[in-house]
């Protein structure tokens, strides 16, 4: 065998091009340099986003919420949820307390039109009206979970407690008071609040007897004057 035949056998020579790192040969494109990991939000285009990303990462934070409470909740863990990287959830709402307020908003969107009801039907209807949509809300599983999330965490939490109260006055018992026609009307919308979400808290988060069984026409009936009597007496 000739010293040509032998040097050209040799690994890593011009000769083995297939050789792992070895250049190609002249006129030949290389492989290039294998393109490296990107960390953090995924590339766009990644099978994790979507038009439905957003919604699908609101709907495992409620259940996350809900679950855990806000102390115990994560971001990793609503990330999971949803099938994402916590650095998508990061990307659509930032930090946790932001994923709460996203999901606290979310939930009281079917109280929103509580204040045009006001202006919809007579005085003397307020109080059925308000109780109807309340347990409207409440009876409904998927938007049950949705209040349980909120209730269950501001009960735990002060920082998530400051979000619940800020967004249940400025978008829901403000605009209530600001379309009643009677004096100290704020107090009046905040004390049927205080009926309401007592009433939410031991039926379907405490679970005391025996308001969290009793039939629901029955409650209907008794809360119903209270919350009138609240707004109008």
């Amino acid at each position: 065998m000739s010293r040509g035949a032998a040097a050209g056998d040799a690994p890593g020579t011009p000769g083995t091009p297939d050789t792992p790192g070895t250049p190609a040969a002249p006129g030949e494109p290389g492989p290039g340099p294998e393109p490296a990991r990107r960390r953090g939000r995924p590339a766009r285009g990644s099978e994790q986003e979507g038009p439905g990303t957003r919604e699908r990462i609101l709907v495992s934070a409620r259940t996350e919420f809900a679950e855990r409470g806000y102390d115990k909740a994560s971001v990793r863990g609503i990330a999971r949820g949803a099938g994402v990287d916590a650095a998508l959830v990061h990307h659509y709402f930032g930090t946790k307390e932001q994923v709460f307020t996203a999901a606290v908003e979310s939930a009281f969107a079917p109280a929103y039109a509580v204040p045009h009801a006001f202006e919809a039907v007579g005085s003397e209807e307020l109080g059925e009206r308000i109780v109807d949509a309340f347990f409207q809300v409440w009876e409904d599983p998927r938007t049950r979970h949705q209040m349980l999330a909120v209730l269950r965490s501001a009960v735990n939490n002060e920082r998530a407690a400051a979000v619940f109260r800020r967004l249940l006055a400025e978008n829901l018992l403000y605009r209530a008071a600001a379309v009643l026609d009677v004096p100290d009307a704020r107090l009046r919308v905040e004390l049927v609040a205080a009926q309401l979400v007592g009433t939410a808290l031991l039926r379907y988060v405490i679970r005391m007897e025996p308001v969290a069984s009793e039939p629901l026409e029955e409650l209907r009936t008794r809360l119903a004057p209270v919350v009138q009597r609240h707004l109008t007496g």
